[in-house]
């Protein structure tokens, strides 16, 4: 495929896109990928390295290795997610601490519009399909409500073994790589390495996260290619599931004071007019409908490219 400057400069924008929603925990930034309409793509480059890119690179060199992987558009991504993890991580802190209605808002509309837009793709269905979507949508549902581990592991290979676990959900829509790493607590040693650009953490993370994503891309590569209607159902369902965990209004059931910080460990979905807070209804209707309107515009966009 050939693509121009600008093609690469759009591609770094929804790196940029799929950066700010891993940041979240609750949100996937391979949902953004997939409405964005780079997911199959971005599989298919990451597969694709391999023992056998290094014999490329022996026999023909760096530009045909290079080739091979898809380099430019790998590059392209990679340096929008970096950007965004970099520059948004302390703001969306602040959002999460100061604003955390409306912020969930608006990822609760963009991801439901997502539903939508990744359902549309399913072209066959039948009863296997259906039980196949509603087991994703159990799973994903289960695993937004388990409670975080209380106690916070820093060890290198705890935090090697996080980023693999982690960015294998990362790149499964509706699946939040963040929130896998609140679940193993890691969550907040990732987060202060970064703000303080603690290179040995973040390179160790980093290791983890590329074993982990060489490994999962090449078994959904070959879901995608022997059962697509299947693999687009239950991550349909994973999508489904993973709106309670963003659902803008909570109720704190359980806290624990950890080294003079008040953590999180369970909470429940609640009505807004329950909410203790501010619920904010119509400036989160607002957002929330803000980001439903930004899936329906790519898709418009996709339609008329």
């Amino acid at each position: 495929m050939i693509r121009t400057l600008k093609d690469y400069s759009v591609l770094m924008l929804k790196g940029i896109a799929m950066g700010a929603a891993d940041v979240v925990p609750g949100v996937s930034g391979g949902t953004i990928a997939f409405i964005s309409g780079i997911y199959e793509e971005l599989l298919e480059s990451i597969s694709s390295v391999s023992i056998k890119t290094i014999q490329v690179l022996r026999a023909e060199g760096i530009k045909a290795a290079w080739k091979q992987i898809n380099g430019n558009f790998l590059l392209s991504l990679l340096l929008g997610i970096g950007i965004s993890v970099v520059s948004l991580a302390k703001i969306i802190s602040w959002l999460l601490e100061n604003e955390p209605v409306l912020l969930w808002s608006f990822f609760f509309g963009l991801v439901l519009a997502s539903i939508f837009y990744i359902g549309k793709q399913i072209t066959k269905w039948n009863a296997l399909t259906i039980v196949i979507l509603l087991a994703g949508a159990l799973l994903a549902f289960w695993i937004t409500t388990l409670q975080p581990l209380v106690t916070e592991n820093s060890s290198f290979v705890f935090l090697f073994i996080a980023g693999a676990l982690a960015i294998c959900a990362m790149i499964l829509p509706g699946i939040s790589g963040a929130f896998i790493l609140v679940l193993l607590g890691a969550y907040r040693p990732v987060l202060e390495a970064v703000h303080s650009r603690d290179l040995k953490i973040i390179a160790i993370i980093g290791a983890g996260a590329i074993v982990g994503l060489l490994t999962f891309s090449r078994l959904l590569k070959w879901f995608f290619h022997n059962y697509k209607n299947l693999t687009l159902a239950i991550l349909t369902g994973f999508v489904m599931g993973s709106l309670n965990k963003i659902w803008p209004w909570k109720r704190i059931v359980e806290t624990k004071m950890i080294e003079g910080k008040e953590i999180v460990l369970n909470e429940q979905s609640i009505s807004p007019f329950d909410y203790s807070g501010d619920n904010q209804i119509l400036l989160a209707i607002f957002f929330a409908g803000i980001g439903f309107m930004v899936i329906l515009l790519l898709e418009r966009l996709a339609v008329k490219k």
